[in-house]
């Protein structure tokens, strides 16, 4: 009997480990591409887009930007041509997040100073999960249309 119980606790043990190494390779890896911002044409607000691919196995959420150009830098989505501000945005599994003109975007607001073309600006994007990513954004020309690369 001691050697069934002892065996099975030896059983279970195993598939604890084996589930919890499983557990690491579904999460979310994200990273950044296509970012910029339009050189403002306010002197206190301007717009950045970017794109975040997920190739990981788990969904994570954009939940905050910080940047140390503006007094606070909020998240937008478009729907059905209405925009609202959101307290966080779904970065899928397997998938991605774009924040173009248009749709969904960030809102740099009370600018310290106006960035220029040519410029890069820092900013942190803050996740759920992943916790914060630094990304370098360059400031583009305000007319500036993105080679989405379809």
């Amino acid at each position: 009997m001691r050697r069934s119980a002892a065996a099975c606790a030896a059983a279970l043990a195993g598939a604890l480990a084996l589930a919890g190494c499983g557990s690491g390779d579904s999460a979310a890896e994200l990273s950044v591409s296509a970012a910029y911002m339009p050189q403002p044409v306010s002197d206190s607000m301007a717009a950045g887009f970017l794109t975040i691919t997920n190739k990981g196995g788990t969904k994570d959420a954009l939940t905050s930007v910080t940047s140390d150009v503006a007094g606070s830098v909020t998240v937008h989505e478009t729907v059905g041509g209405a925009m609202r501000e959101v307290d966080s945005l779904e970065v899928p599994a397997g998938g991605r997040l774009q924040l173009a003109s248009g749709g969904s975007h960030l809102m740099f607001e009370k600018l310290k100073r106006k960035p220029r073309q040519g410029e890069k600006v820092t900013l942190e994007l803050h996740f759920a999960d992943s916790g914060t990513v630094e990304v370098e954004m360059p400031v583009e020309s305000a007319t500036y249309t993105p080679n989405t690369g379809s």
